[in-house]
């Protein structure tokens, strides 16, 4: 069985259609990759997905079951959420804020913390190198930091699906393939990871399905070779890739514009 799977999925905003037809199943254990270009509803999938869009069209299944017959709870112990430019909006200590992730679990920041949930909030700041802030206010920390403490949030629920929406957009290459790691971890461990990237680069070499979303549709569904194909990517981005050969994996590098 799929640890989430989409049917007939279409996504409206107002009078625009921004999916039509979706049809996907993910698989526990693995990384999906979700790459596009700007609108083409890459964002708008993930958040179906999490449950905090309902589809205009079609159903969303979590461990075979409607999405939308379970109740928050269950959602929040079973997925882990980490949107786009994520951030915490009051001056908690970048520890409480990991400790938000636990909140589904049942935990209660005004009392003192069991000891399942020190231990997870624990493992998921050191994942992150984020221990040695683990102090400090959260708008005290650079942008990175704060993308790394949120990251720590979403690995501190330690749910079945993690769903991480350009989790690398603000970090430098050491963090980004540091965090690339942690999500290849994730699966390791048998999660569902899908993530939205911007960078064709990290998914071909992190992942192992990636899924392009091109004119409200899936233009392709594959492993990275396959699916970041150089006349599928053309296509999709309106740009011409070149494909490089380094340590045995393909990586497209956007080489000029086309009309």
């Amino acid at each position: 069985m799929s640890a989430m799977a989409v049917h007939g999925l279409v996504s409206r905003r107002g009078e625009r259609e921004v999916l039509s037809g979706i049809d996907l199943a993910f698989a526990p254990g693995e990384v999906t990759a979700i790459v596009g270009p700007n609108g083409a509803g890459k964002t708008t999938l993930l958040r179906h997905l999490a449950g905090l869009d309902a589809p205009s069209v079609g159903r969303v299944e979590l461990g075979g079951e409607p999405l939308s017959s379970l109740g928050s709870a269950t959602r929040g112990q079973r997925i882990a959420y980490l949107a786009q430019a994520a951030s915490a909006y009051w001056p908690l200590r970048a520890h409480d804020v990991v400790a938000l992730g636990r909140l589904p679990h049942g935990a209660d920041l005004s009392r003192p913390a069991k000891s399942a949930d020190t231990e997870a909030v624990q493992r998921a700041l050191q994942r992150v190198d984020g221990v040695q802030f683990a102090d400090r206010s959260i708008d005290a920390l650079s942008q990175g930091e704060r993308a790394r403490i949120m990251m720590a949030r979403a690995l501190a629920t330690e749910a079945a699906v993690l769903l991480a929406d350009e989790p690398v957009a603000s970090l430098d290459p050491a963090y980004a393939l540091e965090t690339m790691a942690i999500l290849r971890d994730e699966a390791a461990r048998g999660a569902c990871v899908i993530v939205v990237l911007h960078d064709l680069g990290l998914a071909a070499r992190f992942a192992d399905r990636a899924i392009v979303l091109a004119n409200r549709v899936v233009a392709a569904d594959g492993p990275p070779v396959v699916a970041l194909a150089a006349d599928v990517i053309d296509a999709a981005y309106g740009v011409g890739f070149r494909h490089i050969l380094v340590d045995g994996v393909m990586q497209p590098v956007a080489w000029e514009r086309r009309g």
